[in-house]
């Protein structure tokens, strides 16, 4: 059962407060693995995958039947420092597309299994430019949060969390830089594809936003004043999902900015996530090493909308049907080695 969110301390306190793995189901499920008809620790990854994803549902001998797929959109008036290759008008049709079945995403989720959903959030309403300001007041990133907080079906069992909102590295580089220091240059990247005096401009943004508010302040603080609409609702989701204990597959550099901001409230605010993939925008792979996530796939993609999360979902339904499905030494009459 989700608590009300009636204020920020109260997602603070929700958070901090969650519950952790199943210890008992991660030993029964340990205890199971041992005994399945292969060598020791032949099916690599897969085994740990299996015995997080048990300890998490609370079951040694899982199943993954309801995955879900959500996609939030926003947009963001930081776009008019000229960030992005796009226009903003690009966001809404790209939802209208995801309600039509027309996009990657769409293709992704059904050839999963997941039911998918899209909430997009006051497109007509684009956020603060944050090198002027917060890109949102305390308010509206507590409306926000609910968005992504209440998108959650508690019947899925597994979840995966996407965006779409041009310009929407900007602010994900941003939030990097503020939460884990170093150059502005080293969390910018080409985003949609900027050329060269597109990359300049883009890290001279991402430079001004964080001087003027990366200073001070928690996770939430930086999202509030460097994040997103469609920012913020991922790592809504992400939290809702902690609490009714439903693994998450993290997507990109924008959704993994977005749950790095849980990661500074509460230790351990992560650990039932799995990195889905490691994309092609230059600074995921270190911001994934920040968050201690190794990606369970590479193969170049840079698209949001929670596509590599949803590749990922048949590799963790892979993962446990071997671990659920196989027979054990004893039930196959196989002797041991």
């Amino acid at each position: 059962m989700l608590p009300e969110l009636t204020d920020l301390n109260s997602f603070r306190t929700a958070l901090i407060h969650a519950p952790g793995p199943d210890l008992s189901a991660a030993h029964g499920a340990q205890d199971r693995n041992g005994q399945l008809t292969k060598p020791p620790g032949a099916l690599g990854r897969l085994e740990d995958l299996a015995i997080w994803y048990a300890s998490w549902r609370g079951d040694a001998r899982p199943r993954i039947s309801a995955p879900q797929v959500i996609v939030f959109a926003g947009n963001h008036g930081v776009t008019a420092q000229g960030v992005s290759a796009f226009p903003s008008e690009v966001t809404m049709q790209m939802v209208l597309n995801f309600e039509h079945g027309g996009a990657a995403i769409n293709q992704l989720a059904k050839a999963a299994g997941a039911k998918m959903d899209v909430h997009a959030l006051e497109l007509d309403r684009p956020t603060a430019d944050f090198t002027q300001g917060p890109a949102l007041s305390e308010e509206e990133l507590l409306e926000a949060l609910r968005t992504g907080w209440q998108a959650v079906d508690p019947q899925s069992d597994l979840l995966v969390v996407g965006e779409m909102g041009i310009g929407n590295t900007t602010p994900a580089a941003a939030i990097a830089c503020a939460l884990f220091g170093g150059d502005a240059a080293d969390w910018t990247g080409r985003g949609t594809g900027v050329d060269d005096a597109g990359l300049a401009n883009k890290t001279r943004v991402v430079a001004a936003g964080v001087a003027l508010h990366g200073q001070e302040g928690d996770g939430l603080h930086i999202l509030r004043c460097l994040g997103g609409r469609e920012i913020a609702a991922m790592a809504g989701a992400i939290a809702a999902a902690r609490i009714l204990r439903i693994p998450v597959i993290l997507d990109g550099f924008i959704c993994t900015a977005a749950a790095a901001c849980l990661s500074q409230l509460s230790k351990g605010a992560l650990d039932h996530t799995v990195a889905g993939h490691q994309s092609a925008e230059g600074a995921h792979a270190a911001l994934l090493g920040k968050l201690g996530k190794d990606p369970l796939l590479s193969l170049g993609l840079r698209l949001g909308e929670g596509s590599g999360g949803a590749l990922a979902i048949n590799i963790l339904k892979s993962a446990v049907a071997c671990h659920s499905g196989m027979a054990t030494f004893a039930e196959a009459g196989v002797a041991e080695g």
